[in-house]
Formats: structure tokens, C-alpha cells, sequence
């Protein structure tokens, strides 16, 4: 700086879970990890100090100059307001406290420096205030994208009709909450009934499908006898709501999904699969059930292409076990190699027991698939977990507060 093949249970195929209106200018590294965010706060002043050895050390001729300026304007996005002009001042001061010491060359040169420290300190005020005007828009954007989640997929209570339920969405993107994957569960008279999708698309036309979705899920569930007719009342609301909105361009209406059924007091799980990734059964003893649909079928929304019935498939659901229900986002996260994660693979053997079993599963999910990708996942993913306790935890939950009331 100069101047100048075993089978496992019911006949399957075995394999192998966010500071005070000052510190808002600050919210522009949350993007940033641990060390990086540590590092970009201490930036400023650093970059002080080291000026200020630097001029001092140096012969006449040179200047840290830029090392001031530079302080204000990488403070100006991160530090809050008062911090930012702390920041301005401190820079400006320690100029005139270097041409007072007699280290510049020239009183020209020292006037510069000061009106140029000083216009920077005064633009990194200006970026301070449009950087805090951002984060404000963004922070009531993404207040409003936490309710239309709590809306739309709200989180299951952790036990519903004598079953205990977890659910986890990660979203691919950052600071967003919802996308075009669903999960619902009722308490319904005919059992606990759930669905979890994933919707075409995305943006808000996936989201506006997704609430079709589960709406009419959460009715037909209460309304119909059976599974096969909840998925039939399904394909109807969508193939409406396509008319209504002048066809499928218009709308996100093509929808893999599976729907599951679980009777009250019964050990057996009802499923209708329609395009979407086979739930996996994990028994307490470690063994893994892929249960794929016996028939394959296409998913909800494409009935003008074909019509027959939905087949159910029936699986018994041992004491302890669990099933564990995802969208793509988990099966197709893929890694710097390209290789995909394989849910069946990575979680044959393993064993989740007790009532926090859906719970560590999904975060152990979670946390495998994130290292998997390097944190770089493509795709939403929804995941839901549920487990049918042992006697003697069921007989435990009765003789105390048992919650399960649906969602």
C-alpha cells in the first residue's frame, strides 16, 4: 500500500427433527458458519489494529489508508448501527492520531485521507441502514412463511390414537419453510389414518397444492370407510381444482403420495401408494422391510390418463416397531460423487426403541443426510415416523396423561 433376499415381516423383502432491534444489522452473517461469523466480527477491528502497526512501522511514505476505509464498510452489513458509526469514528480518529504523531508525509496527503475516511464511514452508515431495512422485510417474510407452515403442516402431536408420531420438514433452501412436500395424521373413527406427498413443482403453485391436498385429506379421512376411497376423493379434489384453475398449467396437481391406515387396536398397517417412495418398516429386533406396493400405480392427479382401482397392502406392525414415511428429498440427496442416500441401507440393523424412537430417528436422519450432501441439499424433504409402543408402554401411557386427540 504505496502511495503514488430373506424375507421379513408380512411377506416384504428384508434389507440388510431459531437480539434485541439492535443487533438486526447483524442477522446478514447468519448464512455464515461458526468460525466464519466469529472471524467477520472481529474483521473490523482487526483491520484497525493492524493500520495502525502498520502506518506506525512503516517509513512516511507508505499508508494504511486502505485498511481504514475498508473497517467501516465491512462492518456496515454485519454490526449494528451504533457499532457501525463506533466503527467510522474509531478509523477516522486513529488517522489523526497518526498524522498528529508526525507519520505522514504531507498535510495534503493528511487531509485526504481524513475526508476519505470519513466519506467511507458515512456511506457504511447509509449501507448499515439499507442492509436493516432488508433484514426487517425479510424477517416479517419469513414470520409469515413460519405461520403458512403452522397452517398448512402443522407438526402432529407426539401420540395420536395410541401411536407415537414424529415429523421433521427440512427445506432446500435457506430461510424457507415450506415447499411442495405434505404430511398429514388423523385420529379418525376408522383408525389413524395419514398421507404424506410431495407436489410437482414449486414455489407458491406447490404450496397451493399442498393445501388442497391435505384438505381434502383431512375430510375424506374423517368421511370414508375406507382407504381406497380417501385416495379416490383425493384424485377428485385435485382433477376440481385443476378445472377450476384451467388445467394442470395452471396448477400443481400432480402429486405422488402414500396414505396409511392403522386401526385402532390392531397390528396391522394399511397402505395405498400412489408414484411415491415405499414407507420402511423397522422392526425392534434391527430387521428393515421395504414395503414397496404390491401394484404399481400413478400418482394423484393424473386419473384423465387411466382409471382402476387402488389396492391396499396389508403389513402387520409389530409391538415397537416403526415406520418410517419420506418424501425424494430423502432418497435422492446425493453426495460430491453423485451417490445416492439409500434409507434402506443406512438403516438396516439399527434400532430406535422407546417413545423417543421417532424422534431420534428423523434426527438422526437428518443430521446423516446433511453430512452426506455437504449441506448442499436440492430438494425439500418431509419425513414421519410412527411406532406402535409395547404393551407395557401402551398400559404405561393409559395409567397417565395420554394425549390422542388428531392434529
Amino acid at each position: 500500500m504505496q502511495r503514488g433376499d430373506g424375507r421379513g415381516v408380512g411377506g416384504r423383502r428384508a434389507v440388510g427433527q431459531r437480539g434485541g432491534p439492535d443487533d438486526r444489522g447483524a442477522r446478514g452473517a447468519k448464512g455464515a458458519t461458526g468460525p466464519e461469523r466469529a472471524f467477520v466480527r472481529v474483521l473490523p477491528l482487526l483491520l484497525l489494529v493492524v493500520g495502525v502497526v502498520y502506518d506506525a512501522s512503516t517509513p512516511s511514505e507508505f499508508t494504511a489508508a486502505p485498511l481504514f476505509t475498508a473497517a467501516p464498510l465491512i462492518a456496515a452489513p454485519f454490526y449494528s448501527r451504533l457499532n457501525t458509526v463506533l466503527t467510522g469514528v474509531a478509523a477516522t480518529v486513529a488517522v489523526l492520531f497518526l498524522h498528529y504523531g508526525g507519520t505522514v508525509s504531507s498535510q495534503v496527503e493528511a487531509v485526504t485521507e481524513v475526508v476519505t475516511v470519513v466519506t467511507v464511514a458515512a456511506l457504511a452508515i447509509v449501507i448499515n441502514r439499507v442492509v436493516r431495512r432488508s433484514n426487517d422485510r425479510l424477517a416479517i417474510a419469513r414470520s409469515i412463511s413460519e405461520a403458512t407452515q403452522r397452517a398448512v403442516l402443522p407438526e402432529p402431536d407426539p401420540r395420536i390414537g395410541g401411536l407415537d408420531f414424529a415429523a421433521r420438514y427440512e427445506a432446500a433452501q435457506a430461510d424457507a419453510f415450506i415447499g411442495g412436500d405434505l404430511y398429514a395424521v388423523q385420529d379418525t373413527p376408522h383408525g389413524v389414518r395419514l398421507i404424506v406427498g410431495d407436489v410437482r413443482g414449486k414455489g407458491m403453485g406447490a404450496v397451493a397444492a399442498v393445501a388442497v391436498v391435505i384438505g381434502a385429506f383431512r375430510e375424506a379421512a374423517e368421511q370414508e370407510a375406507t382407504l381406497e376411497a380417501v385416495a379416490q376423493r383425493l384424485e377428485r379434489a385435485l382433477a376440481r381444482e385443476g378445472t377450476r384453475r384451467d388445467g394442470l398449467d395452471a396448477f400443481e396437481g400432480f402429486t405422488t403420495a402414500v396414505l396409511a391406515e392403522i386401526r385402532h387396536g390392531e397390528g396391522v398397517v394399511r397402505l395405498v401408494n400412489r408414484g411415491h417412495p415405499p414407507p420402511l418398516l423397522l422392526c425392534g429386533d434391527g430387521r428393515l422391510c421395504v414395503l414397496s406396493a404390491s401394484e404399481p400405480a400413478l400418482p394423484l392427479g393424473m386419473g384423465d390418463l387411466g382409471a382402476w382401482p387402488d389396492r391396499v397392502d396389508e403389513t402387520e406392525l409389530p409391538p415397537g416397531a416403526l415406520l418410517l414415511f419420506y418424501t425424494d428429498g430423502l432418497s435422492e440427496a446425493r453426495n460430491a460423487a453423485g451417490e445416492f442416500y439409500d434409507p434402506a441401507t443406512r438403516l438396516g440393523g439399527r434400532i430406535f426403541p422407546g417413545r423417543g424412537g421417532p424422534h431420534a430417528l428423523l434426527a438422526a436422519l437428518a443430521g446423516e443426510v446433511r453430512r452426506h450432501t455437504g449441506g448442499g441439499m436440492t430438494d425439500d424433504m418431509a419425513l414421519l415416523a410412527v411406532r406402535r409402543p409395547t404393551a407395557g408402554e401402551a398400559a404405561e401411557a393409559d395409567g397417565g396423561s395420554d394425549v390422542t386427540a388428531g392434529d
